[in-house]
């Protein structure tokens, strides 16, 4: 087979077509999870970040393991909830949507990072929006204080 210019030009404008397509489900930041490998919420949360363009990978953790590193990474053990996230520094606890990763990232505050304690109900892997019972997303700081970051209504 003999490849032609003509024949050159075709794959490069196929492969120039192609490759906005290939980086469109890593566009995001890179986000690490540290989960139970049983927990399928957890699973639902990371699908939520990959559609919305993050590149996630994951680490399993069990019990006093897992708590011990929420712990070790200034989250308070009132704010805990399922699994832990580590995203350009910061750390993301619960069911945090994704909005309020992107937020936190662009104002770039002084904090340990974003919490949603416990596991609400429609929270983004926690069931259905539009049947999600009230709840808020808190900013950890750095003292191991919180303060309402954001807050969601009950549907």
């Amino acid at each position: 087979m003999r490849l032609t210019r003509r024949g050159l030009l075709a794959a490069t404008a196929s492969l120039a077509a192609f490759v906005p397509l290939a980086g469109a489900a890593g566009r995001g930041p890179a986000i690490h999870v540290v989960k139970d490998p049983n927990c399928g919420c957890c699973t639902a949360w990371i699908d939520v970040l990959r559609r919305d363009g993050s590149s996630v990978t994951t680490e399993h953790s069990l019990g006093t393991l897992l708590m011990q590193y929420k712990l070790d990474n200034g989250i308070p053990q009132e704010m805990t909830s399922c699994h832990t996230g580590r995203i350009e520094g910061y750390m993301i606890e619960g069911h945090v949507p994704t909005a309020d990763i992107r937020r936190l990232l662009s104002e770039r505050p002084d904090a340990v990072g974003l919490a949603v304690p416990g596991m609400p109900y429609g929270s983004p892997g926690m069931g259905p929006e539009d049947a999600r019972e009230a709840y808020e997303v808190f900013l950890i700081r750095k003292d191991g204080s919180t303060e309402v970051f954001s807050s969601y209504e009950a549907a």
